[in-house]
């Protein structure tokens, strides 16, 4: 027997469509807070020195926290090369604007502190709130048009995919109000996440005034979350594969035939089981708010994280088997039967997961150990090396 057959071609990918989630997910709960700190820097923190405590909170770690987004890219490439083309060419302004805006933040943290100039670092401050505020929205606006379908088809003879209309208007087609309503959810998800973080990392007024923030993004996050699941129970067409489902053919989209329908809630009558995940959004965040309110760190934060987790795996359990829906031709929509790589790429991948993706855990747990406690307006003021 092959090694590789060990493990079959559609347990394989149904692996590999959980670790992409998980990739996601861990990208979101880690380098999350960091983009909701940059958000919410010009409002939380009133003086220099407050903005400089704000900064030396996620100063020290938010280029570990990216490399969760670097291996989620790195899996889509690897793992599912037919939803990379596709995505990235189709979402190419999209991510543009969020690589632009992401690239503020390590230039806004290395220059900040380079000139005593008020107005020099009142706009650093400002292009952190953008390489914060604006990868958040633009994800959720991301998520928001994968729900609704992507204006894409593919050639017969699967070269590229094509889609409808020039790169202007496809941007304007992605900030459509249902998309900017998923990333109105993103953003204050974040935005609550990281107040809890700086609940956890600060002190004082600085901590006060971001449990506010924050208690007020949570409850902005639970009533989007809940409006955007009713519109895309009653407003937005599901998708559905009919005939037979070959679980472990070929990786060809075009040999599934798929049509609009019913609804994408329709899920829960077939798996009942996944209503978990957006129950865990809802329960974190009101038990994050609650501890917003109250005062508490540690578990805040983690109440926070299952929020993100909830909201996040909701979309990826109402959705499967379907990846990247097509408005266009529906039959050439992405599904996780039809769009990976080999069974072989998929198990080699696989074992390298298994040894790395622990060492990786285990490093950035030994990293928050080294870094645990509050910063305090002294250890700014005094130490030559912070930001």
């Amino acid at each position: 027997m092959i090694l590789h057959d060990l493990i079959s071609f559609d347990i394989l990918r149904v692996i590999w469509w959980a670790l992409l989630g998980v990739l996601l997910i861990g990208f979101a709960l880690t380098d999350g807070f960091d983009l909701g700190v940059g958000a919410l820097l010009p409002f939380v923190g009133k003086s220099d020195t407050e903005r400089r405590v704000i900064i030396n909170t996620i100063g020290p770690v938010w280029e570990g926290n990216q490399v969760w987004f670097i291996l989620g890219g790195g899996a889509i490439f690897a793992a599912w090369p037919p939803l990379y083309a596709v995505s990235f060419s189709g979402f190419y302004l999209a991510m543009f604007l969020v690589l632009a805006a992401l690239i503020l933040r390590p230039v806004g943290f290395k220059y900040r502190s380079k000139r005593e100039s008020a107005t020099w670092r009142t706009t650093w401050d400002w292009a952190l709130f953008v390489g914060g505020a604006v990868p958040a929205l633009i994800f959720g606006v991301a998520v928001g048009n994968v729900l609704q379908g992507v204006p894409f088809y593919l050639t017969p003879d699967m070269l590229m995919p094509m889609y409808e209309g020039n790169s202007i208007m496809k941007l304007l087609g992605l900030l459509n109000p249902y998309a900017l309503l998923a990333g109105v959810v993103s953003l204050s998800m974040l935005l609550m996440h990281g107040s809890a973080w700086l609940g956890l990392k600060t002190e004082g007024v600085i901590a006060d005034r971001a449990r506010r923030i924050g208690s007020i993004a949570g409850i902005v996050a639970a009533l989007s979350y809940a409006l955007a699941g009713l519109w895309l129970a009653f407003g937005i067409e599901g998708y559905q594969i009919v005939g037979e489902v070959v679980k472990d053919g070929p990786s060809n989209p075009l040999f599934s035939e798929v049509v609009r329908g019913g609804s994408w809630m329709d899920a829960y009558a077939i798996r009942p089981w996944i209503a978990v995940a957006p129950i865990m959004g809802f329960v974190g965040i009101a038990l994050a708010v609650m501890g917003l309110r109250a005062g508490r760190e540690v578990s805040t934060l983690l109440w926070s994280k299952l929020a993100i987790f909830g909201i996040i795996s909701s979309v990826g359990l109402t959705m499967f088997p379907f990846i990247l829906p097509s408005t266009v031709d529906p039959s050439s929509s992405l599904t996780v039967w039809d769009s990976s790589s080999s069974h072989l790429t998929l198990f080699v991948m696989l074992v390298c997961a298994v040894i790395f993706m622990p060492l990786i855990l285990a490093y950035t747990s030994w990293v928050y150990k080294v870094l645990w406690g509050k910063v305090a307006e002294d250890d700014v003021t005094q130490n030559s090396q912070s930001y």
